[in-house]
């Protein structure tokens, strides 16, 4: 793929419309030579990996108390139903009357993640094993050994999958939030004045930046996430 990117660009032309990727890269290795590429890149990485662990942590607890009181599973539905179905940009806009824009990628992270997380935490707890419940009532064992013993093993497949998933979804609309908001420093600016600036190969070299944040924050999180839980359910 690099090399159809290559030749395209050979044969456009135009910077302005495509550059090449040794382009984009020579300007990727200057960007991140400066600090300033550097904090821009923490100013976002921070709040979206803050919203993301505060939808991971607020997912998981509704899940869970939506499975011990019923009602609040009646409750909670249309409110996932509507997170999910509302564009980004409405909410971006609407929050944007509420909170000042550096904050604005912290409430988007959160609010497109939180569904993913509920609805994921919520089928695995559902779908646990009814046999292994029965073995378990049978023998008595407490609610802490339950948890960690057949809760966890039996809701890890669908944490990982919601976590897959949620963690690109949170950088694309963080990153999307921060375009509409212009939050000073972010590399949503950046972004947008590449856009206004015509400034196509630093487009691409921020579009980088973000991919590399987006897949090292997954990578690790997971890889840790699998260490925990490994812990929790070993012996």
């Amino acid at each position: 793929w690099l090399v159809i990117w290559q030749l395209t660009a050979m044969a456009v032309n135009q910077e302005i419309l495509l550059v090449s990727p040794v382009v984009v890269l020579r300007r990727f290795l200057e960007l991140a030579a400066g600090i300033e590429f550097w904090k821009a890149a923490w100013f976002s990485f921070f709040r979206i990996a803050g919203g993301f662990l505060l939808a991971l942590l607020s997912g998981i607890l509704l899940a869970v108390a939506s499975t011990v009181f019923p009602p609040i599973r009646e409750l909670a539905k249309p409110l996932m139903v509507t997170i999910k179905s509302i564009p980004v940009a409405s909410f971006v806009i609407l929050l944007l009357i509420w909170i000042p824009s550096r904050n604005l990628s912290v409430v988007i992270s959160f609010l497109m993640v939180w569904p993913i997380i509920y609805t994921n935490i919520l089928q695995g707890i559902e779908n646990t094993d009814k046999q292994l419940l029965e073995m378990a009532q049978v023998f008595q064992l407490s609610a802490y050994r339950r948890i960690r013993y057949i809760y966890l093993s039996e809701v890890v497949p669908f944490f990982r999958t919601a976590c897959s998933v949620a963690l690109g979804l949170c950088w694309k609309a963080g990153v999307a939030a921060e375009v509409i908001g212009i939050p000073e420093g972010s590399i949503g600016e950046k972004l947008y004045e590449s856009k206004i600036y015509l400034e196509t190969t630093d487009l691409f070299a921020w579009t980088i930046a973000i991919i590399l944040l987006s897949v090292c924050f997954e990578k690790l999180f997971l890889w840790a996430a699998d260490r925990l839980l490994e812990r929790l359910t070993a012996g």
